[in-house]
């Protein structure tokens, strides 16, 4: 069953439908702000989705551009949406607006595409593997046992998008992500027979960037969202890409086509799925089945 649509998608969708408006209309940002008695700030935001609009406001709006009609019914339809919570938004106080908005793209997009040079993707991650991970954070800023388990919670509960119907997901690691240590070998071990799990899904490509690969990849993690062909949308593809917790930060046209084209590449430098799944379980009994066979010696 499909899921139900995405108000962090719907509030894009929305701010991409007003700042197009406006502009066909020939206003600036600070004729509108000053009509209605509004911040400039208060317009820069919506439009970039960065804050939304009550249904009400968007309301007053309509009326200012003088839309009726159809056009204004899919608006204001397209505003009670956005005024929705999703899920994410029961952790507000944990995770930052950025990545709500990353678990938003990722909960309605009809493709993602992940490449990850240094860790296990958050969709592919076992509990233990994403609690080593998240707990590490304190190294560099204060998260306390508490945050570390809602982080934890919100983690896993966005992996039930895998099973969402439609979605395509590609993933492409590095091969190194495979040898780095995450916690001890038994959380390594368990995490690389995860991945090896996951890569038997119908809707999931998982390919190995070998070391040895003669290609000059990129030094940061990527993930590309797509929508699919609904022109009413107004929502291209979107890139995300990932610094540290909360460090998402999302591009625009020519930077998705760019990064399209370097994943591509990517993917073409790597072994087929069926070779990389090889690798992975390989790895996990050269590198990190030591405690295992200790535990049964």
């Amino acid at each position: 069953m499909a899921a139900p649509g995405s108000p962090t998608v719907r509030r894009l969708r929305l701010a991409a439908e007003l700042r197009a408006l406006r502009e066909s209309k020939g206003k600036s940002g600070d004729a509108v702000a000053s009509a209605l008695k509004w911040s400039p700030s208060k317009i820069s935001r919506y439009e970039r989705a960065r804050t939304g609009l009550r249904p009400r406001e968007v309301e007053r709006l309509l009326d200012y551009y003088q839309v009726t009609g159809p056009r204004r019914a899919f608006l204001l339809a397209l505003a009670e949406d956005a005024a929705q919570k999703g899920w994410w938004e029961e952790f507000a106080e944990s995770i930052s607006e950025d990545y709500q908005q990353f678990i938003g793209l990722e909960h309605e997009a009809t493709s993602i595409a992940v490449w990850h040079v240094y860790v296990v993707p958050g969709l592919l991650q076992t509990e233990v593997y994403a609690r080593q991970i998240i707990s590490s954070y304190s190294r560099v800023e204060p998260v306390t046992p508490g945050m570390i388990g809602r982080l934890v919670r919100v983690r896993m509960r966005r992996q039930r998008v895998l099973d969402r119907e439609g979605l395509q997901v590609s993933v492409v690691l590095d091969e190194s992500v495979l040898k780095r240590r995450i916690g001890d070998d038994s959380v390594m071990y368990d995490q690389l027979q995860r991945l090896a799990r996951e890569a038997d899904r119908p809707n999931l490509t998982l390919q190995v960037l070998p070391l040895d690969a003669q290609h000059t990849a990129s030094g940061e993690s990527v993930v590309i969202f797509g929508f699919g062909d609904d022109s009413d949308a107004m929502l291209q593809d979107v890139v995300s890409t990932e610094h540290m917790r909360s460090g998402f930060t999302v591009e625009g046209e020519r930077e998705t086509y760019l990064h399209r084209i370097a994943f591509q590449m990517l993917a073409d430098a790597s072994l087929d799925p069926e070779a990389s799944r090889a690798l992975i379980l390989e790895t996990a009994e050269s590198h990190w089945s030591g405690a295992r066979r200790h535990a049964h010696a």
